[in-house]
């Protein structure tokens, strides 16, 4: 793999990266594996209640991603991410079991559904989590990129808005030798 991506698809910000690198790997021919984050792993016990069911919803995605991971289909994951993406950020709704259900449909994955709701896949969602933090934490959120060659993840890049080719190959063409560079640790700017 050219990047592994690791992303919670109830987190916009992460969804505009997504979308960012998916641009890039076109571009570049790149190959990208796509594994879990959880925003509730990382807010367990704290998250409040206006994004309990998006959190919900998210965790019975994330088990379907690494059951299709585990099964070495990075472009089934890739496809049932741009569904969910599409159906919950592009569209304004935040997501919902309603949503996840129809990814599945839409991304062709029915007989991989009842990955959702098998409590077994928790454990492999855990050890994504937690390589994705021990790449790139602490205090860090989603989304988390990794790059064959560094020594660490970073969290982001974080997008405003999901750029144009140029701007976006530009993005990937400086990000690479940043992440590569054991003394590199961040560049932030604050959210306005």
């Amino acid at each position: 793999m050219d990047a592994t991506f690791f992303f919670d698809p109830a987190c916009p910000w992460t969804w505009r990266t997504s979308r960012w690198l998916v641009r890039v790997a076109e571009a570049r021919g790149l190959s990208v594996e796509w594994r879990a984050f959880s925003l509730a792993i990382l807010n367990e016990g704290n998250v409040p209640p206006q994004f309990a069911d998006a959190m919900t919803a998210s965790s019975r995605a994330l088990r379907l991603v690494e059951a299709l991971r585990a099964q070495g289909r990075p472009e089934d994951v890739a496809r049932f991410y741009t569904e969910l993406g599409a159906r919950s950020h592009d569209a304004g709704n935040p997501l919902a079991a309603s949503i996840v259900t129809a990814a599945v449909d839409a991304a062709g994955l029915g007989e991989a559904a009842p990955a959702l709701d098998d409590e077994r896949w928790d454990e492999a969602v855990r050890e994504s989590h937690a390589l994705a933090y021990a790449s790139a934490g602490p205090d860090i959120g989603a989304p988390v990129l990794m790059v064959p060659g560094a020594e660490r993840g970073i969290h982001g890049p974080i997008l405003t808005e999901v750029p144009e080719l140029d701007d976006a190959l530009t993005i990937w063409d400086s990000l690479l030798p940043l992440l590569r560079m054991p003394a590199f640790h961040e560049v932030k700017r604050g959210r306005r």
